[in-house]
Protein backbone atom coordinates (compact mmCIF):
# COMPACT_ATOMS: atom_id res chain seq x y z
CA UNK A 1 0.00 0.00 0.00
CA UNK A 2 1.12 3.14 -0.77
CA UNK A 3 0.14 7.27 -0.45
CA UNK A 4 0.01 10.00 -3.56
CA UNK A 5 -1.19 13.51 -3.60
CA UNK A 6 -4.01 14.63 -5.42
CA UNK A 7 -1.94 15.86 -7.65
CA UNK A 8 0.19 13.16 -8.59
CA UNK A 9 -2.52 11.31 -9.35
CA UNK A 10 -4.36 13.75 -11.90
CA UNK A 11 -1.16 14.03 -13.24
CA UNK A 12 -1.51 10.26 -14.52
CA UNK A 13 -5.78 10.83 -15.01
CA UNK A 14 -7.40 9.82 -16.73
CA UNK A 15 -5.09 7.76 -19.18
CA UNK A 16 -2.83 6.32 -16.38
CA UNK A 17 -5.38 5.21 -13.90
CA UNK A 18 -7.04 2.28 -15.35
CA UNK A 19 -9.09 0.92 -12.01
CA UNK A 20 -10.38 3.95 -9.25
CA UNK A 21 -12.19 2.55 -6.22
CA UNK A 22 -14.33 4.92 -4.45
CA UNK A 23 -15.13 3.67 -0.98
CA UNK A 24 -17.66 6.20 0.07
CA UNK A 25 -20.83 5.79 0.52
CA UNK A 26 -23.48 4.98 -2.19
CA UNK A 27 -25.11 8.26 -1.91
CA UNK A 28 -21.91 10.38 -1.88
CA UNK A 29 -21.10 8.61 -4.74
CA UNK A 30 -24.48 9.04 -6.62
CA UNK A 31 -23.82 12.60 -5.63
CA UNK A 32 -20.34 13.02 -7.66
CA UNK A 33 -17.21 11.35 -8.26
CA UNK A 34 -14.33 10.75 -10.16
CA UNK A 35 -15.30 9.79 -13.47
CA UNK A 36 -14.25 6.26 -14.10
CA UNK A 37 -14.45 5.55 -10.74
CA UNK A 38 -15.74 2.05 -9.95
CA UNK A 39 -18.21 2.30 -6.35
CA UNK A 40 -16.75 0.23 -3.88
CA UNK A 41 -18.01 1.44 -0.72
CA UNK A 42 -17.26 0.22 2.38
CA UNK A 43 -20.51 1.16 4.31
CA UNK A 44 -24.11 1.72 3.36
CA UNK A 45 -25.73 4.46 3.47
CA UNK A 46 -27.74 3.58 6.89
CA UNK A 47 -23.80 2.22 8.33
CA UNK A 48 -22.14 5.18 7.41
CA UNK A 49 -24.96 7.13 9.51
CA UNK A 50 -24.42 4.62 12.51
CA UNK A 51 -21.06 5.33 12.75
CA UNK A 52 -21.17 8.46 12.31
CA UNK A 53 -23.70 9.05 15.41
CA UNK A 54 -21.60 6.59 17.80
CA UNK A 55 -18.44 8.76 16.78
CA UNK A 56 -20.56 12.00 17.80
CA UNK A 57 -21.97 10.48 20.94
CA UNK A 58 -20.05 8.37 22.12
CA UNK A 59 -16.43 8.98 20.31
CA UNK A 60 -13.66 7.15 17.82
CA UNK A 61 -12.97 4.19 19.66
CA UNK A 62 -16.72 2.92 19.97
CA UNK A 63 -17.50 3.93 16.47
CA UNK A 64 -14.17 2.16 15.49
CA UNK A 65 -15.32 -1.41 16.93
CA UNK A 66 -18.94 -0.57 15.56
CA UNK A 67 -17.17 -0.42 11.97
CA UNK A 68 -15.46 -3.49 12.19
CA UNK A 69 -18.21 -5.63 13.01
CA UNK A 70 -19.89 -3.84 10.28
CA UNK A 71 -17.69 -4.93 7.63
CA UNK A 72 -16.25 -7.81 8.93
CA UNK A 73 -18.90 -10.62 7.40
CA UNK A 74 -18.37 -8.35 4.15
CA UNK A 75 -14.52 -8.69 3.60
CA UNK A 76 -14.36 -11.93 2.02
CA UNK A 77 -16.97 -10.70 -0.51
CA UNK A 78 -14.51 -8.07 -0.84
CA UNK A 79 -11.58 -9.96 -1.38
CA UNK A 80 -12.80 -12.09 -4.04
CA UNK A 81 -14.21 -9.09 -6.09
CA UNK A 82 -10.23 -7.44 -5.78
CA UNK A 83 -9.16 -10.52 -7.45
CA UNK A 84 -10.50 -9.40 -10.41
CA UNK A 85 -8.16 -6.50 -10.37
CA UNK A 86 -5.11 -8.29 -9.63
CA UNK A 87 -3.66 -7.64 -13.30
CA UNK A 88 -4.27 -4.21 -12.77
CA UNK A 89 -0.62 -2.20 -12.83
CA UNK A 90 -2.29 0.13 -10.02
CA UNK A 91 -5.38 0.40 -8.02
CA UNK A 92 -5.94 3.93 -7.52
CA UNK A 93 -8.01 4.55 -4.53
CA UNK A 94 -10.01 7.55 -2.48
CA UNK A 95 -12.80 8.39 0.16
CA UNK A 96 -14.08 11.54 1.71
CA UNK A 97 -10.74 12.94 2.85
CA UNK A 98 -8.18 10.24 2.76
CA UNK A 99 -9.69 8.64 6.11
CA UNK A 100 -10.21 5.34 7.68
CA UNK A 101 -12.34 4.19 5.13
CA UNK A 102 -10.03 4.02 2.41
CA UNK A 103 -6.61 3.20 4.68
CA UNK A 104 -9.22 0.11 5.94
CA UNK A 105 -9.96 -1.12 2.62
CA UNK A 106 -6.64 -0.34 1.46
CA UNK A 107 -5.02 -2.48 4.47
CA UNK A 108 -7.57 -5.50 3.40
CA UNK A 109 -6.71 -5.39 -0.17
CA UNK A 110 -3.12 -5.35 0.04
CA UNK A 111 -3.37 -8.40 1.92
CA UNK A 112 -3.48 -9.75 -1.87
CA UNK A 113 -0.62 -8.04 -2.53
CA UNK A 114 -2.89 -5.75 -5.30
CA UNK A 115 -0.77 -2.69 -6.11
CA UNK A 116 -3.09 -0.07 -3.50
CA UNK A 117 -2.48 3.58 -3.78
CA UNK A 118 -4.37 5.98 -1.48
CA UNK A 119 -5.17 9.38 -2.67
CA UNK A 120 -4.23 11.60 0.06
CA UNK A 121 -6.78 14.19 1.34
CA UNK A 122 -9.52 11.77 -1.02
CA UNK A 123 -12.21 12.88 -3.22
CA UNK A 124 -12.50 16.81 -1.80
CA UNK A 125 -8.51 17.03 -2.35
CA UNK A 126 -9.01 15.71 -5.82
CA UNK A 127 -11.48 18.46 -6.56
CA UNK A 128 -9.43 21.19 -5.38
CA UNK A 129 -6.55 20.38 -7.73
CA UNK A 130 -8.98 19.91 -10.38
CA UNK A 131 -10.44 23.10 -9.77
CA UNK A 132 -7.14 24.85 -9.87
CA UNK A 133 -5.70 22.82 -12.42
CA UNK A 134 -8.76 23.83 -14.70
CA UNK A 135 -8.06 27.76 -14.10
CA UNK A 136 -4.18 26.97 -15.74
CA UNK A 137 -5.82 25.16 -18.56
CA UNK A 138 -4.66 27.07 -21.96
CA UNK A 139 -8.17 26.24 -23.20
CA UNK A 140 -8.15 26.97 -27.10
CA UNK A 141 -11.66 27.36 -27.27
CA UNK A 142 -13.83 28.18 -30.52
CA UNK A 143 -17.99 28.89 -29.40
CA UNK A 144 -20.55 27.95 -31.65
CA UNK A 145 -23.66 29.88 -31.84
CA UNK A 146 -26.66 30.10 -33.13
CA UNK A 147 -30.27 30.84 -32.78
CA UNK A 148 -32.48 27.60 -30.96
CA UNK A 149 -32.93 24.88 -33.34
CA UNK A 150 -29.91 25.70 -35.78
CA UNK A 151 -28.60 22.14 -35.56
CA UNK A 152 -25.69 23.36 -33.17
CA UNK A 153 -25.49 20.11 -31.61
CA UNK A 154 -25.32 17.45 -34.07
CA UNK A 155 -23.12 20.06 -36.29
CA UNK A 156 -20.38 19.68 -33.18
CA UNK A 157 -21.02 15.92 -33.48
CA UNK A 158 -20.05 16.08 -37.19
CA UNK A 159 -17.20 18.30 -35.97
CA UNK A 160 -16.28 15.49 -33.89
CA UNK A 161 -16.27 13.08 -36.53
CA UNK A 162 -14.16 15.18 -39.04
CA UNK A 163 -11.68 14.85 -36.14
CA UNK A 164 -11.92 17.83 -34.20
CA UNK A 165 -11.82 18.08 -30.53
CA UNK A 166 -15.38 19.30 -28.99
CA UNK A 167 -16.75 19.59 -25.57
CA UNK A 168 -20.18 18.30 -25.50
CA UNK A 169 -21.67 20.60 -22.16
CA UNK A 170 -25.36 19.59 -22.70
CA UNK A 171 -24.53 15.64 -23.46
CA UNK A 172 -22.57 16.20 -19.77
CA UNK A 173 -25.59 18.07 -17.93
CA UNK A 174 -28.11 16.29 -20.12
CA UNK A 175 -30.12 19.41 -20.59
CA UNK A 176 -30.46 21.20 -23.82
CA UNK A 177 -30.66 24.59 -22.23
CA UNK A 178 -34.05 25.80 -22.76
CA UNK A 179 -37.61 25.02 -20.69
CA UNK A 180 -37.79 22.12 -23.06
CA UNK A 181 -34.14 20.93 -22.52
CA UNK A 182 -34.80 17.87 -20.03
CA UNK A 183 -37.45 16.34 -22.51
CA UNK A 184 -36.50 12.88 -23.34
CA UNK A 185 -33.18 13.16 -21.36
CA UNK A 186 -31.73 11.25 -18.31
CA UNK A 187 -31.91 13.21 -14.63
CA UNK A 188 -29.27 15.99 -14.70
CA UNK A 189 -26.26 15.30 -12.39
CA UNK A 190 -25.60 16.88 -9.82
CA UNK A 191 -23.96 20.77 -10.41
CA UNK A 192 -20.37 18.68 -8.44
CA UNK A 193 -20.49 16.33 -11.05
CA UNK A 194 -20.88 17.96 -13.79
CA UNK A 195 -17.66 19.74 -13.12
CA UNK A 196 -16.40 16.37 -12.65
CA UNK A 197 -17.33 15.43 -16.18
CA UNK A 198 -16.14 18.25 -17.34
CA UNK A 199 -12.48 18.20 -16.26
CA UNK A 200 -12.17 14.05 -17.29
CA UNK A 201 -13.38 14.87 -21.05
CA UNK A 202 -10.66 18.13 -21.00
CA UNK A 203 -8.06 16.34 -19.53
CA UNK A 204 -8.43 13.44 -22.26
CA UNK A 205 -7.81 16.54 -24.88
CA UNK A 206 -5.02 17.22 -26.40
CA UNK A 207 -4.74 21.18 -25.39
CA UNK A 208 -2.23 22.59 -27.47
CA UNK A 209 -5.42 21.65 -30.39
CA UNK A 210 -8.61 24.08 -30.75
CA UNK A 211 -11.84 22.80 -28.73
CA UNK A 212 -15.33 23.50 -29.88
CA UNK A 213 -18.07 24.19 -27.74
CA UNK A 214 -21.34 25.40 -28.02
CA UNK A 215 -22.82 28.36 -26.97
CA UNK A 216 -24.72 28.48 -23.42
CA UNK A 217 -25.98 30.90 -20.65
CA UNK A 218 -24.12 30.51 -17.06
CA UNK A 219 -26.75 27.83 -16.64
CA UNK A 220 -27.58 24.69 -18.44
CA UNK A 221 -31.14 23.68 -16.54
CA UNK A 222 -30.11 23.51 -12.93
CA UNK A 223 -26.46 22.96 -13.20
CA UNK A 224 -24.32 25.84 -13.77
CA UNK A 225 -20.90 26.02 -15.84
CA UNK A 226 -17.87 26.52 -13.92
CA UNK A 227 -16.97 30.19 -13.61
CA UNK A 228 -14.00 29.58 -14.61
CA UNK A 229 -14.41 27.84 -18.03
CA UNK A 230 -17.46 30.64 -18.57
CA UNK A 231 -14.97 33.13 -18.69
CA UNK A 232 -13.21 31.48 -20.69
CA UNK A 233 -15.76 31.12 -23.00
CA UNK A 234 -16.42 34.90 -23.11
CA UNK A 235 -13.35 35.57 -24.24
CA UNK A 236 -13.29 32.77 -26.88
CA UNK A 237 -13.53 33.45 -30.85
CA UNK A 238 -17.10 33.02 -31.92
CA UNK A 239 -19.07 31.84 -34.97
CA UNK A 240 -23.06 32.03 -35.18
CA UNK A 241 -24.73 29.95 -37.58
CA UNK A 242 -27.74 31.60 -39.09
CA UNK A 243 -30.48 29.12 -39.60
CA UNK A 244 -33.59 29.92 -41.64
CA UNK A 245 -36.74 30.19 -39.37
CA UNK A 246 -38.36 26.75 -41.31
CA UNK A 247 -35.63 24.69 -40.95
CA UNK A 248 -35.06 25.24 -37.07
CA UNK A 249 -38.81 24.65 -36.68
CA UNK A 250 -38.15 21.02 -38.64
CA UNK A 251 -35.20 20.53 -36.14
CA UNK A 252 -37.02 21.12 -33.14
CA UNK A 253 -40.23 18.90 -34.50
CA UNK A 254 -37.67 15.79 -34.56
CA UNK A 255 -36.33 16.27 -31.59
CA UNK A 256 -39.37 17.29 -29.45
CA UNK A 257 -42.30 15.99 -30.53
CA UNK A 258 -41.53 12.29 -29.45
CA UNK A 259 -42.05 13.79 -25.90
CA UNK A 260 -45.26 13.44 -24.34
CA UNK A 261 -48.10 16.33 -24.41
CA UNK A 262 -48.33 16.90 -20.66
CA UNK A 263 -44.88 17.25 -20.43
CA UNK A 264 -44.59 19.93 -23.43
CA UNK A 265 -47.31 22.10 -22.05
CA UNK A 266 -45.58 21.62 -18.28
CA UNK A 267 -42.68 23.20 -20.63
CA UNK A 268 -44.71 26.39 -22.43
CA UNK A 269 -46.05 26.87 -18.50
CA UNK A 270 -42.65 27.96 -17.40
CA UNK A 271 -41.95 30.42 -20.35
CA UNK A 272 -45.99 31.55 -20.13
CA UNK A 273 -45.39 35.11 -18.78
CA UNK A 274 -42.93 35.72 -21.32
CA UNK A 275 -44.87 34.26 -24.06
CA UNK A 276 -47.89 36.34 -23.46
CA UNK A 277 -51.51 35.04 -22.70
CA UNK A 278 -52.37 34.64 -26.39
CA UNK A 279 -49.63 33.25 -27.39
CA UNK A 280 -49.53 30.87 -24.46
CA UNK A 281 -52.94 29.93 -25.74
CA UNK A 282 -51.93 29.52 -29.57
CA UNK A 283 -49.41 27.38 -28.47
CA UNK A 284 -51.29 24.94 -26.60
CA UNK A 285 -54.11 24.96 -28.72
CA UNK A 286 -51.69 23.65 -31.79
CA UNK A 287 -50.20 20.90 -29.32
CA UNK A 288 -53.91 19.43 -28.25
CA UNK A 289 -54.90 19.39 -32.36
CA UNK A 290 -50.69 17.54 -32.83
CA UNK A 291 -49.53 21.14 -34.85
CA UNK A 292 -46.35 20.78 -34.01
CA UNK A 293 -44.99 23.20 -36.36
CA UNK A 294 -47.26 25.60 -35.11
CA UNK A 295 -46.07 25.01 -31.56
CA UNK A 296 -42.58 25.16 -32.24
CA UNK A 297 -42.89 28.52 -33.87
CA UNK A 298 -44.78 30.23 -31.07
CA UNK A 299 -42.04 28.76 -28.75
CA UNK A 300 -39.05 30.38 -31.24
CA UNK A 301 -41.28 33.53 -31.38
CA UNK A 302 -39.46 34.21 -27.27
CA UNK A 303 -36.66 31.99 -27.74
CA UNK A 304 -34.89 34.19 -31.06
CA UNK A 305 -35.61 37.44 -29.19
CA UNK A 306 -34.01 36.53 -26.20
CA UNK A 307 -30.41 34.85 -28.31
CA UNK A 308 -30.11 37.91 -30.42
CA UNK A 309 -30.05 40.11 -27.35
CA UNK A 310 -28.08 37.81 -25.98
CA UNK A 311 -25.45 37.27 -29.07
CA UNK A 312 -25.75 40.99 -29.52
CA UNK A 313 -24.12 41.80 -25.99
CA UNK A 314 -21.72 38.63 -25.85
CA UNK A 315 -18.00 39.98 -25.13
CA UNK A 316 -16.31 37.52 -27.34
CA UNK A 317 -13.39 39.38 -29.26
CA UNK A 318 -14.25 37.34 -32.39
CA UNK A 319 -17.19 36.97 -33.72
CA UNK A 320 -17.97 35.61 -36.91
CA UNK A 321 -21.49 35.35 -38.65
CA UNK A 322 -21.89 32.21 -40.58
CA UNK A 323 -25.49 32.03 -43.26
CA UNK A 324 -26.07 28.41 -43.66
CA UNK A 325 -29.39 27.43 -46.60
CA UNK A 326 -29.93 24.06 -47.32
CA UNK A 327 -26.73 22.12 -46.84
CA UNK A 328 -26.44 18.54 -44.91
CA UNK A 329 -25.28 19.13 -41.07
CA UNK A 330 -22.07 17.52 -42.18
CA UNK A 331 -20.91 20.10 -45.12
CA UNK A 332 -21.88 22.69 -42.51
CA UNK A 333 -19.56 21.39 -40.29
CA UNK A 334 -16.76 20.72 -42.87
CA UNK A 335 -17.37 24.90 -43.76
CA UNK A 336 -16.86 25.30 -39.78
CA UNK A 337 -14.02 23.59 -40.11
CA UNK A 338 -12.97 25.44 -42.91
CA UNK A 339 -13.12 28.87 -41.07
CA UNK A 340 -11.34 27.54 -38.17
CA UNK A 341 -8.34 27.14 -40.57
CA UNK A 342 -8.72 30.00 -42.45
CA UNK A 343 -10.61 32.93 -42.17
CA UNK A 344 -10.75 32.61 -37.83
CA UNK A 345 -6.76 31.66 -37.70
CA UNK A 346 -5.92 34.70 -39.65
CA UNK A 347 -7.74 36.56 -37.00
CA UNK A 348 -6.46 35.14 -34.22
CA UNK A 349 -3.01 35.63 -35.60
CA UNK A 350 -3.65 39.37 -36.40
CA UNK A 351 -4.89 39.32 -32.67
CA UNK A 352 -1.93 37.46 -31.06
CA UNK A 353 0.91 39.99 -33.30
CA UNK A 354 -1.47 43.30 -32.37
CA UNK A 355 -1.17 41.79 -28.60
CA UNK A 356 2.80 41.50 -28.90
CA UNK A 357 3.67 44.70 -30.38
CA UNK A 358 5.74 47.26 -28.52
CA UNK A 359 4.05 49.67 -26.68
CA UNK A 360 5.73 53.06 -29.08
Amino acid sequence: MRYCSADDFLDRYPAQTERILDVRSPSEYRHGHIPTAVSFPLFSDEERKIVGILYKQRGREAALIEGVSIVAPKMRDWLERALEWKDCRTLWMYCWRGGMRSRSMAWLLSLLSLPVVVVEGGYKAIRRAMTRRLEDMPLQLIVLGGKTGSGKTQILHHLQQLGEQVLDLEALAHHRGSAFGHLLLPDQPSGEHFFNEIYYHLAKMDLSKPIWVEAESRQIGKVPIPEILWQKMQNAPRIDLEVPLHRRVETLVAEYARAPKEELIAAFDKIRKRLGDLRYRQALDALHQDDYHRAAQIALHYYDKTYTYARDHAPNPIRILHNVNEEPMIEIAQQLKSIKQMELGQRLEVKQQNHRAPIE
